[in-house]
């Protein structure tokens, strides 16, 4: 079976191969190539050999099949209990089985895998919290999803997301003039409300070097402004960098590997051109995770840290609440009956649960949390990609469910979602299902109730 024109095994490194996927409108043509292209069952063993190493194995083997795992799930229970959706036997017939066989497996066992590993796992590694033995199929999963690229077997949408970063070192098409236009467009947007208010880009020693997720520059530049406007009334020196700002990488819920390591390399060129005291990235779980708990590996940092420390927007927000650079007017705070959507990538995977709570006590009088919540909770059912795949649209919105579950159980009327994929997952839950809520961001709350000092907005 011969290799497609747009669905293969070769990697898009120019912007003809990437203008093609681009026009090949839902993947139509290129699913139909995909059901017609090879398995090099030796490359793929060769693959596995070199990379599956001592702990992916021993995860593989000690499994006892207990089926504790199950519950931990949010497709297991969105879906009827389904014993197929229990993550141990997930990844055993799809990991295990390609180990077990040696690689010699063929097209509909490759396809049957893909459909596994990006609609039935968003790689939220809740199931590891409850495994009596440690495994984490969540980490196993993105691992498959390797294995799966280097054969050409990955969604439509996930080969164009890799060629965005292979030529753009984004997520979508925005250029370092596009980046650096955005940024100047939006401060001399906000310049008669807020006199002073700047975007520095490229300064140099500057204690904060602010990163973003492209969806902002290309979709919402308004956010870029209203994290300006923050550090602005906080008094910070901060800085954007012209290159190097993009944190999100599509690239590692693809499994692009060389591309993981070309994105994240290229935010940590910033930081070594730029000299920051730290790092803050956006509101944004992956993105976090892609350069600051994942990153170093990628990129061969034995201490397993990025260059300069590296926080998430809510740990700054909590400092700055708690040393006063950011204060609340009492008379502006949330009234109505609020609850915190936990990202499984920077609450989970990186404990920060605590400086969420901060932030929510802060901000809200009637803050009611979900349950289960902080590392226990729920992923929002739109991780690891899959809000962007319209393949599996349908088995995203029946994951949904669980996280509709969760928040109308609290009687809320807002979710503050500090993450890009949850954001958008509970947006679309409301589109779906209709039960009558909101969703923000942290920056527009806080905008809307800090004190600011006299003399500094336009306004006044």
């Amino acid at each position: 079976m011969p290799e497609g024109v747009l669905c293969n095994k070769n990697k898009v490194n120019t912007l003809e191969q990437l203008q093609a996927l681009l026009a090949d409108k839902s993947g139509k043509q290129y699913y139909q190539e995909m059901n017609n292209l090879d398995v090099d069952s030796k490359a793929l063993w060769d693959l596995v050999q070199k990379t599956c190493k001592s702990r992916t194995r021993t995860w593989l083997e000690i499994c006892t099949h207990c089926g504790l795992c199950a519950e931990s799930c949010f497709y297991y229970l969105s879906n009827h209990r389904d014993p197929t959706q229990v993550p141990s036997y997930k990844i055993q017939s799809t990991l295990g089985e390609i180990v077990r066989r040696k690689g010699k497996v063929d097209n509909a066992f490759m396809q049957m895998a893909m459909d596994t590993a990006f609609s039935k796992c968003t790689c939220c590694t809740r199931c590891g919290v409850y495994c009596p033995m440690g495994i984490d199929m969540g980490v196993m999963f993105s691992y498959l999803r390797g294995l799966l690229f280097s054969q050409g077997f990955t969604p439509w949408e996930m080969k164009i997301g890799t060629g965005m970063h292979r030529i753009y070192r984004a997520q979508m098409d925005v250029t370092t003039e596009d980046w650096v236009e955005t940024c100047s467009w939006m401060a001399e947007e906000n310049a008669d409300e807020w006199p002073g208010l700047e975007i520095p880009v490229d300064k140099e020693n500057a204690d904060i070097l602010y990163t973003v997720n492209a969806r902002e520059p290309k979709h919402y530049p308004e956010d870029i402004a209203q994290a300006a406007i923050l550090f602005h009334v906080a008094g910070e020196n901060w800085t954007v960098p012209s290159e190097g700002w993009e944190e999100t990488s599509l690239a590692m819920f693809a499994g692009d590997w060389e591309a993981c390591k070309m994105q994240v390399e290229g935010v940590y060129g910033a930081m070594a051109k730029l000299k920051p005291k730290r790092m803050v990235v956006t509101e944004c779980g992956h993105a976090y995770r892609a350069t600051v708990i994942e990153g170093p590996y990628w990129a061969g940092r034995t201490s397993g840290k990025p260059p300069v420390d590296s926080f998430h927007y809510v740990e700054w927000v909590a400092e700055a609440l708690r040393s006063g650079k950011l204060k609340i007017d009492p008379a502006k705070k949330i009234k109505e009956p609020v609850t915190y959507q936990d990202s499984c990538n920077y609450i989970r995977n990186a404990g920060l649960w605590d400086s969420a709570r901060y932030i929510m006590s802060q901000i809200a009088e009637d803050f009611r949390e979900m349950t289960p919540s902080r590392e226990h909770n729920f992923c929002c059912g739109g991780g690891g990609g899959l809000n962007g795949i319209g393949r599996y649209r349908e088995q995203r919105n029946i994951g949904l469910k669980v996280k509709r579950d969760q928040i109308l159980a609290t009687g809320a009327k807002l979710v503050v979602a500090p993450c890009h994929n949850c954001w958008d997952a509970i947006r679309d839950l409301e589109e779906v299902y209709e039960i009558g809520i909101r969703w923000s961001f942290l920056k527009p709350l806080l905008i809307n109730m800090i004190e600011v000092p006299a003399g500094m907005r336009g306004e006044e």
